[in-house]
């Protein structure tokens, strides 16, 4: 099964923060396919065809026991990590299958939970704070003048998405690197 994880945090308080990127483009991917996400203890999930959708519920610093919970329950083949990135302008994507964390403490949980930095990663950039408080920017919510950008941000991502769910890590990165040119000038 193809396993996609939003990262972020659970609860109102957090839904619209940059942290939380992962969660809103799952959210938006599943209200357009009529799919509803199902609670279970440590995540949630919804299944589009056989393509596992999973938010988890544990916060984003334990990221990592979610996905173990699921890795032990089912067979996954192939698992996309849908991230914010501080390190990329607003809208810009970077596809990689292994790298270090950069900080993200989602990917170390997730990198300590699986034992190896070698997973698949879909970063999608929310600027960078010219001063200040890295955590307190994260979890901050987009600007409204940046809300405009979103739009443009979840078309590209549900293209390179759905290629993926045809396909596969490669194909979508085939895709991306068509499109790119196209998408970064509306950024």
């Amino acid at each position: 099964m193809k396993l996609v994880v939003g990262l972020g945090n659970p609860g109102s308080k957090y839904k619209r923060n940059r942290h939380n990127i992962g969660f809103w483009i799952l959210d938006k991917l599943a209200k357009s396919y009529k799919i509803k996400f199902k609670r279970k203890k440590l995540f949630d999930f919804a299944i589009h065809k056989e393509i596992y959708f999973l938010k988890p519920r544990t916060y984003m610093n334990r990221s990592g026991d979610a996905i173990t919970s699921i890795r032990t329950s089912h067979k996954v083949d192939d698992m996309l990590i849908l991230l914010d990135d501080i390190n990329l302008e607003l809208g810009e994507i970077r596809l990689r299958e292994k790298g270090g964390f950069g900080g993200h403490n989602g990917l170390r949980s997730i990198g300590r939970s699986l034992g190896s930095k070698k997973f698949n990663r879909f970063r999608i950039g929310v600027g960078n704070p010219d001063a200040g408080n890295l955590s307190d920017y994260v979890l901050s919510n987009f600007k409204k003048e940046e809300k405009e950008k979103l739009n443009e941000v979840y078309n590209f991502s549900r293209l390179l998405l759905e290629e993926y769910f045809k396909t596969d890590f490669n194909g979508m990165l085939d895709k991306y690197s068509r499109l790119k040119k196209t998408y970064s000038e509306k950024f």
